[in-house]
């Protein structure tokens, strides 16, 4: 199955887009064009369980995304990650390391993570409230959790049609069709050599700053930046400002 994206732009470098665990490809509406206009190509998709994209057997992320660029004919693409996305995008640098040129990792997971007492509470609830049944208070428990001051209606609209959308596609799926453990480690993230842009909000959860703090630690080819506006989303809570941010970064990267 290929996973379900748009393409834009025809510039000569490709950059493939991976959304957050709350979110869909929808996310990237204020960079997808940017980007393209900025001379890429991009790449936008829905990984499997988001969006349109159905869970319809065991999967592994990494490897769909690696399917859905060998679909396109895409040799190596900059992977820009937000997230669950950002999270993956590490994945497939290490399982599939001729694919990624770059990564842009915009307050990112990160593989073998034991969440703090914050992120535990918060997954307690959603827990609670999903086994209740109660689907539309876990929506804005997300939303509340996830988008930072910044955020506007619209933003916050968005989120919660992408999160309740995910629930419905996710929810009914069979347990054998469950994601598979892609077996990478923190320890593995020393091998990836490749341009790094490490992103986190001063206004996420404390996890995700200690995880840029190890990301930047680890990775050989890290550029740490705060962001002293952003939450967790900064790609939906100033737009603009982080597509000028993913320009710039690709830029440099493609000129070194």
């Amino acid at each position: 199955m290929t996973l379900s994206h748009d393409v834009a732009g025809n510039g000569p470098s490709t950059v493939l887009l991976l959304h957050s665990g709350v979110c869909d490809r929808r996310m990237w509406e204020g960079q997808f064009h940017a980007l393209a206009e900025a001379g890429h190509r991009v790449v936008r998709c829905d990984l499997r369980g988001f969006g349109d994209t159905p869970v319809d057997a065991p999967h592994t992320h990494a490897d769909d995304v690696r399917d859905l660029l060998d679909h396109l004919g895409v040799e190596r693409a900059a992977v820009v990650g937000s997230s669950f996305g950002g999270e993956v995008a590490l994945e497939l640098a290490v399982r599939h390391p001729g694919h990624v040129s770059a990564l842009a990792l915009l307050a990112s997971g990160i593989p073998d993570f034991e969440p703090g007492e914050e992120l535990r509470a918060w997954g307690a609830r959603e827990d609670d409230m999903l086994d209740g049944g109660d689907l539309d208070a876990a929506v804005e428990l997300n939303v509340d959790t996830w988008l930072g001051p910044e955020a506007g209606p619209e933003a916050r609209a968005l989120v919660r049609e992408m999160q309740r959308r995910a629930f419905d596609v996710q929810l009914p799926a069979p347990e054998e069709f469950a994601p598979v453990d892609a077996g990478v480690t923190t320890d593995d993230l020393a091998g990836i050599e490749v341009p790094a842009l490490v992103a986190v909000g001063a206004h996420d959860l404390p996890d995700f700053r200690a995880i840029a703090d190890t990301l930047t630690r680890v990775l050989p080819a890290a550029h740490r930046v705060d962001l002293d506006w952003a939450g967790h989303l900064p790609a939906l809570e100033r737009p603009e400002e982080t597509a000028r941010l993913l320009v710039t970064f690709l830029t440099e990267t493609a000129s070194r």
